[in-house]
């Protein structure tokens, strides 16, 4: 009893983490957008990344031999360059497209996550998984609406499908990297390339920030790591098969962030496919660990 009690708590403290993370998700997003129009998504990026390089600094000062360790240059290069990119693509997407209705797109990285895992890592893709990923792309479609009065197809959708693509791929690759890389490096060595990698971009468009938006802008830098800090945390605290469907309550934060500061309502198609995306992704979820629950006891 004692034991299921601490575990319910663990759950219970890791959900308020998860909801953490997606309240400071949205409101990162929602100071992307509205920030968009005076700054590049390039430079947006450059302040996160260095917020972030300040925040990770007294961590890098006590440990940095473990900070810098590396052992695959290359494959940590790639997978810093494509984070970089996604963020920049993402950030366009937000700035272009409704906050809903980039949101929404944001959720298929689950979607790709399925096919990489079973095309790099080997993992199972059973009927259950092809299914859930046809299905959440019919959502996806739902969302985009091609042909009607309403649709979404364009490139700022499509930079949204890409990040999420982008950030599937690097996620693969930080699984394969934390067997010979600390957590401490593969965040170090994250942050660093991805102010270097973008610091180029942010320099051609450059506009110093003055007053209110320079405030702006490292908040939205603070957030982007609050927003990991807090992720993470919840994930430990909690059962990871509990703690990600939690992901999607940002849907809420960013759907009354987008009404409340840019009068935007999202159409039914934005609702009905996100959804579908949404329920596909928890159908995986609950269908594998129903699996490894019956595994367990097939062990015992």
């Amino acid at each position: 009893m004692a034991q299921r009690d601490t575990r319910e708590n663990s759950n219970a403290r890791g959900a308020i983490w998860m909801l953490a993370s997606g309240l400071s998700y949205s409101v990162a997003m929602a100071l992307v957008k509205l920030l968009g129009d005076d700054y590049s998504s390039a430079t947006q990026n450059a302040v996160r990344q260095f917020m972030g390089l300040v925040f990770l600094a007294p961590f890098i000062l006590r440990d940095p031999r473990s900070a810098f360790t590396i052992r695959r240059p290359a494959l940590m290069i790639a997978r810093c360059a494509a984070t970089s990119l996604s963020i920049v693509l993402a950030f366009n997407s937000f700035h272009a497209l409704g906050l809903a209705e980039a949101n929404a797109l944001s959720f298929t990285r689950a979607l790709f996550l399925m096919p990489m895992a079973a095309l790099l890592l080997g993992e199972s893709l059973d009927r259950h998984k092809i299914f859930a990923t046809l299905a959440g792309f019919g959502g996806v479609l739902v969302i985009l609406s091609p042909g009607s009065a309403h649709s979404l197809i364009g490139w700022p959708a499509a930079q949204g499908l890409l990040s999420a693509l982008l950030v599937s791929w690097s996620v693969i690759m930080v699984k394969t990297m934390a067997s010979d890389h600390s957590d401490l490096a593969l965040l170090t060595w994250s942050t660093l390339l991805g102010m270097i990698f973008t610091a180029p971009f942010a320099a051609a468009d450059w506009r110093m920030p003055t007053g209110i938006d320079a405030l702006l802008l490292a908040v939205m830098g603070v957030l982007g790591v609050v927003t990991q800090a807090c992720y993470i945390r919840g994930m430990t605290l909690g059962e990871a098969s509990l703690m990600a469907p939690l992901d999607y309550v940002r849907i809420l934060f960013i759907t009354a962030l987008g009404y409340m500061l840019f009068a935007e309502l999202p159409t039914i198609n934005v609702y009905v496919g996100s959804a579908i995306i949404i329920a596909t992704a928890l159908y995986v979820t609950l269908h594998s660990r129903r699996r490894d629950l019956a595994s367990a006891v097939e062990r015992e």
